[in-house]
């Protein structure tokens, strides 16, 4: 069911869900609990559920939270049980991290009313009012990896590969990447590939598709390669390596997260989990409706091989998308 479970609390740190039986009475109205139960990637992922935990912790530090929890789940069919755990001891706000989790956190809004429930990367437009959808604008990461794709490029020739157009997410990164390197260069050639009619179990999970496809694009000539979707999109990264191309990744630190296998990425765009996690846990306290909150973007700083100037382009960018003065004409929903 579980890994490891910490609670935070003074001199008490819990090693199993067997010894955290006697927690803090989560039910009292002065005390608020906060927990995180994490995919199956674990909490060092170098993404959401790292991110997600660092949020909790600081709110324990500051005070905004009184007791703060996790579960690292090892197996997909676990997700609900452990979800459970948590809502069976009255915490007040329950965090998954991941779309892996949202059909199993959306029950649980059903099932446990007095709990909210905080979805990573869960959009989701007819929820129950206690669930609360945080995420990140994907055609902005990709539009901010496009523009620094299109720097990069000698052969005027650069790659999106990302999971399934069906899951909207997935297209508006790779749109958004196609219209970040038209709008830097209108004359690069942009190449755009998605897991089409694969296997639905193979969803975000797919390695091998990720690795033949870049390695197909890397042979048309691309010489970056943007990629998204979970592990499907660091088969991507992993070939770009292989292959001695640039890469640039979203959703977690993927040069961290692949180790050797990702030495060639240059830099990843993630959402700014921890802090919104927090902004969600003070809005309920304070008695504020959220519903859905849309998060800001962050990227991994270049290394000392590139331009220093790149660095200060892409966070001026970053500001300008984020205050709408640059839009990327990519719709929440494909036409």
């Amino acid at each position: 069911m579980a890994r490891i479970t910490h609670f935070i609390f003074p001199a008490i740190t819990c090693l199993a869900l067997s010894a955290c039986m006697q927690s803090p009475d989560c039910f009292r109205q002065d005390v608020f609990c906060a927990a995180l139960v994490t995919d199956t990637l674990g909490l060092d992922d170098h993404g959401s559920n790292q991110d997600a935990w660092a949020g909790l912790e600081e709110a324990k530090a500051s005070g905004l939270a009184n007791h703060v929890a996790y579960i690292e789940s090892v197996d997909t069919r676990d997700y609900e049980k452990n979800i459970a755990y948590f809502a069976d001891l009255g915490f007040d706000m329950i965090v998954t991290a991941g779309i892996g989790l949202q059909d199993e956190t959306l029950r649980s809004a059903d099932l446990y009313p007095a709990s909210v429930f905080v979805g990573i990367n869960q959009p989701q437009a007819d929820s129950p009012p206690n669930f609360i959808s945080i995420t990140f604008p994907e055609d902005q990461m990709g539009f901010m990896a496009g523009t620094l794709a299109a720097k990069l490029t000698k052969t005027g020739v650069v790659a999106g590969v990302c999971e399934t157009a069906g899951i909207d997410s997935m297209w508006r990164y790779c749109e958004g990447f196609r219209a970040g390197a038209i709008y830097q260069k209108d004359d690069v050639k942009v190449l755009i590939a998605y897991r089409e009619n694969g296997h639905r179990e193979q969803l975000f999970v797919d390695e091998t598709w990720g690795y033949d496809t870049a390695s197909k694009l890397i042979f048309r000539g691309a010489d970056v390669v943007f990629a998204a979707g979970g592990v499907t999109g660091q088969g991507a990264l992993r070939a770009a390596s292989e292959a001695g191309v640039l890469a640039i990744g979203t959703e977690r630190d993927q040069a961290a997260a692949l180790g050797e296998s990702g030495n060639s990425v240059a830099t990843s765009l993630y959402g700014r989990t921890s802090f919104e996690v927090q902004e969600v846990m003070r809005l309920l306290r304070d008695g504020q409706p959220t519903g859905v909150v849309t998060g800001q973007i962050l990227f991994v700083p270049l290394n000392q091989s590139f331009p220093e100037n790149f660095g200060v382009e892409m966070e001026n960018l970053r500001v300008i998308l984020q205050d709408g003065r640059i839009i990327t004409n990519v719709p929440f929903e494909q036409p």
